[in-house]
């Protein structure tokens, strides 16, 4: 998370020199665009190393890493604008609202992707091989129901 947010700092610094101080909040979505790719290989590897350690499967789970991510990172787009807009209607806060709104959106995304990679992404069921569906009633993948 420190990673991928502080990737997003560096791009907001960067695009703020570049661009019009008008658009900071295309500014925002830019840097989480750009950001994105490399905060998700590097939690890709850590995830998959350290939390969950996996063994095999790399690009098929590095690609459900990218589809987690990019289900939390698709609302995170229209909040974030919205969101650093606000805060810069606070006074103090408006020379880091970019920041402070890139870090309150992320720190509402990691529970859900957490979880979304426990479940979808380094799921034991989701890597390990297909079970086959048994015979019943001489029927594949058919169940017997009793009463």
């Amino acid at each position: 998370m420190l990673f991928g947010y502080g990737c997003y700092a560096l791009f907001v610094a960067l695009y703020s020199h570049l661009l019009p101080a008008r658009y900071l909040p295309f500014t925002v979505d830019l840097a989480s665009i750009t950001s994105t790719p490399i905060g998700v290989t590097m939690s890709f590897l850590t995830y998959k190393t350290f939390v969950f350690r996996t063994k095999g499967n790399y690009l098929k789970e590095w690609l459900r890493c990218f589809a987690v991510y990019g289900s939390a990172t698709i609302p995170g787009l229209f909040i974030l604008p919205v969101l650093t807009r606000l805060l810069q209607s606070i006074a103090p806060l408006r020379s880091v609202a970019p920041y402070l709104a890139g870090a309150l959106v992320m720190g509402g995304t990691t529970i859900y992707t957490y979880l979304a990679h426990k479940n979808f992404s380094f799921s034991r069921r989701s890597t390990d091989k297909p079970v086959l569906p048994t015979q019943s009633n001489g029927a594949v993948g058919a169940e017997s129901h009793t009463a």
